[in-house]
């Protein structure tokens, strides 16, 4: 063999063994996860078609990856809701329904999300709101690597808001009876204002601070590139008080406010579906016991709420354009997720609490490098407990075990093809009255089966709406159409029976 074949052949083995060489260090390259959690957010948004909504950096990242259509929660309350999403089981599989009730105390092995992903060699942490802080309950420390960054929900700078007084839902996320002894019942603490709108930098609220935070947490992180994260990052409006900075509120004109069209309860539901006061009651000039608000605070009340979203939007896309600045946005997987939805008035409901649409219909975006394709959309169903298994996948991880029951799928085939469908329905749940109502969600109809938990003497009661004819909820349609009441049972029937922990 001549000199300069020899040396063509060691260039080409050389050249092939850099070539295998630098596939076998992508493979075994893991991809950041970056999980944003948004409070009470409906996707009341502009990539959803809300022309009113300013939400440029939320749209941005659905033009980026891939926007589902038809996400639920799989309960409309913040606590079991996110342990829907941080444990991958419905509420429905747990028992785990209501505040005061700590995940461990059910299932003390349980392996949650970051947990899963910390078992792999990731590096977890969280700040904001993650796992529901308040109400009884606390955050989950086994789940990080470092202390969680612990910020406000309910906050004010206006001092006319609280009368410089604690009130009843600050006492409620600060655990106040838990930690301070002697501390009122909450019921007998003031009542803190439903909105404020100072001239204020957007750090006077914990949205930015998180945020800022964030930002900070990045730039640590990206000096380790071989040591992939799992960030959870938590923002706390729109959920109330709508405490926002004015130039927020500025953004919009009062009188372009969305009003309520349907502010009754449907006809033929359930006496004790009819929502009201509850959380609302707990701010004022909220009225206790009135059906129906009057025009100028239902006005109000929906433009802090729009107000609201673009505070938070902000923040968000603060948190975005740093992670491509440090050059991590190509190797980091983002998910953002609302972790249910909001009643504005429709059925005279406000918040969340129910079983209807308003309550239960979520914005879920995933912006997966590689997978996703930019500006994708997807009227794939989707659940909450469906994030978990997801992005154990998308990262090349074991497929999630429990102990817990893993109640999601792997959505990965529809990351990759939004045409795909791997099932044509969503499953949620929420109890009232005594009852626990099971629903299904079908492209068409939405069928809710209120089971009696203690009194079983009492009758199964259903409801059944048409999406197709009645988008607004406005009549129970059960009785009529008993067949397609049989039919959306047998598809309930498919799921394990509730656990029963009321």
């Amino acid at each position: 063999m001549s000199n300069s074949k020899f040396i063509l052949s060691v260039l080409l083995i050389l050249g092939s063994l850099s070539i295998d060489y630098i596939s076998a260090q992508e493979e075994d390259s893991k991809p950041n996860i970056l999980l944003i959690m948004v409070d009470d957010l409906k996707p009341n948004l502009g990539t959803y078609g809300d022309t009113l909504a300013i939400s440029p950096n939320i749209d941005k990242l659905a033009g980026e990856g891939m926007r589902f259509n038809n996400a639920y929660s799989n309960q409309a309350v913040c606590g079991p809701s996110r342990y829907n999403i941080l444990m991958g089981s419905r509420s429905t599989s747990t028992g785990l329904y209501n505040f005061g009730k700590e995940f461990r105390d059910v299932i003390p092995n349980a392996v949650t999300l970051p947990q899963h992903f910390m078992k792999s060699g990731y590096h977890t942490e969280s700040m904001g709101k993650v796992f529901h802080i308040g109400h009884g309950n606390t955050n989950d420390e086994a789940s990080w690597s470092i202390p969680h960054f612990k910020e406000k929900v309910i906050e004010y700078v206006d001092p006319e808001s609280t009368g410089r007084q604690l009130t009843r839902e600050e006492a409620f996320f600060e655990n106040t009876r838990l930690y301070i002894e002697d501390t009122p019942p909450n019921d007998e603490l003031p009542r803190g204002a439903a909105w404020e709108s100072p001239d204020v930098l957007d750090e006077a609220y914990a949205d930015a601070r998180v945020a800022n935070h964030a930002i900070n947490r990045l730039r640590k992180l990206s000096k380790n590139p071989d040591q992939p994260f799992f960030m959870a990052l938590g923002f706390a409006r729109p959920h109330l008080p709508f405490s926002v900075p004015k130039k927020y509120w500025d953004l919009y004109d009062p009188m372009d406010m969305p009003m309520p069209e349907y502010e009754k309860a449907p006809e033929g539901s359930p006496s004790f579906t009819k929502k009201r006061d509850h959380e609302m009651s707990q701010f004022f000039p909220v009225p206790v016991g009135k059906e129906v608000y009057d025009d100028d605070l239902k006005r109000k009340l929906i433009h802090g709420y729009y107000a609201s979203i673009s505070y938070m939007d902000t923040q968000l896309g603060k948190v975005m354009d740093e992670l491509k600045r440090l050059e991590l946005d190509e190797n980091t997987i983002i998910v953002l997720w609302g972790d249910h939805g909001w009643h504005l008035g429709d059925h005279a409901i406000w918040t969340k609490h129910t079983n209807f649409e308003q309550a239960n219909h979520i914005p879920l975006i995933f912006k997966a490098p590689g997978v996703t394709k930019a500006g994708s959309t997807t009227d794939q169903f989707a659940e909450s407990v469906d994030v978990y298994p997801t992005l154990a996948s998308l990262a090349g991880l074991e497929k999630p075990k429990g102990p817990q029951p893993i109640d999601g799928i792997d959505l990965t085939p529809v990351l990759k093809d939004g045409s795909r469908e791997i099932k044509d329905h969503a499953y949620h749940a929420f109890p009232m009255g005594g009852y626990l109502g099971e629903a299904i969600r079908t492209e068409q109809y939405r069928m809710i089966r209120w089971t009696p938990m203690r009194d079983t003497e009492k009758e199964v009661l259903y409801e059944l709406y048409d999406y197709e004819n009645d988008p607004k909820e406005t009549i129970n349609i059960a009785e009529e159409k008993p067949n397609v009441v049989s039919e959306m049972t047998k598809i309930l029937e498919r799921y394990p029976k509730a656990k029963n922990r009321l």
